[in-house]
């Protein structure tokens, strides 16, 4: 796969790429907030992708953290995942791919754990590594007020199998005024590659899920995919934003393949395979 700038948008990527992929290490997937790796027994936060990547050789791993844990707690679990998952495969190291929050977690794992000895590089794609400026308003609300609306989202989360849900904590570590302590304290690890990407919809219709969120996001941070701007996505060598050639491009959501849709210019899990292969072509 090829680098691309800062600027460039991607679509059409690694079309008729190879079918079996040699990755020297396996692959661990960490989802972002609000969501586990599987819910309710049949929905995957991952969509197609882990067994698109599974059929074509790569070793797929989740993260298995919680919806709403805090960064601090789910890279706890996430450190004993690693930990595991290099006792059984035998690998000395392994690659992340996060989404969302997930890469915020990640880092923390890397730095403040000291976990980079173990992890080989790290894909983030949509984390707001320089959160979202709409989400001030979580720091700013009345603390009363919004840790009573959080101990009812953490009780319906428990239900869904979270063990240690932190709604009122984690909800505030996507916020502007969070991120910039959490970036001097969680400095690249000398040794792990750090790459990033970006999604971007292109009109508040383009998925309804976000049809609230899209504009007002665009009105405090610029172009975002609904929930993640594009320029606080922008972590280690930046690789480009993934949009469509059409109208709506992708979302938060859609870059995750919720949708199992094949868009216009943009085949999902074989972004993801790409990602892969250019790992393998790098060596790592």
């Amino acid at each position: 796969m090829t680098t691309l700038g800062e600027n460039v948008e991607i679509s059409g990527m690694v079309e008729g790429v190879g079918e079996r992929v040699t990755l020297n290490y396996p692959v661990l997937l960490i989802h972002g907030a609000g969501f586990r790796d599987t819910m309710l027994g049949f929905m995957n936060y991952w969509g197609r992708i882990p067994v698109y990547l599974a059929a074509r050789g790569v070793r797929v791993y989740y993260g298995g953290t919680d919806a709403w844990g805090s960064i601090e707690c789910n890279a706890e679990k996430i450190r004993e995942k690693i930990i595991s998952i290099l006792k059984e495969s035998g690998a000395g190291k392994l690659h992340i791919i996060a989404h969302s929050r997930g890469g915020l977690e990640a880092r923390y794992l890397i730095s403040t754990l000291k976990m980079g000895y173990a992890v080989a590089s790290l894909t983030t794609i949509s984390t707001p590594h320089h959160g979202v400026k709409a989400m001030n308003i979580t720091v700013k609300a009345p603390d009363g007020l919004y840790r009573f609306v959080s101990f009812f989202v953490n009780g319906w989360f428990k239900l869904l199998g979270d063990r240690h849900p932190d709604y009122f904590t984690s909800s505030r570590q996507l916020s502007e005024i969070y991120s910039a302590g959490f970036n001097e304290q969680n400095p690249d690890s000398e040794g792990v590659y750090y790459q990033s990407y970006a999604a971007k919809m292109r009109f508040f219709f383009s998925d309804l899920s976000f049809i609230l969120m899209y504009p007002v996001i665009q009105l405090t941070d610029g172009d975002n995919d609904g929930l993640c701007p594009v320029d606080s996505a922008k972590w280690g060598e930046f690789k480009g934003v993934v949009t469509t050639r059409g109208l709506f491009g992708i979302s938060h959501a859609g870059i995750i393949d919720t949708y199992r849709l094949r868009y216009r210019g943009v085949d999902i899990p074989n972004f993801y395979l790409g990602i892969v292969v250019d790992l393998s072509t790098r060596g790592l």
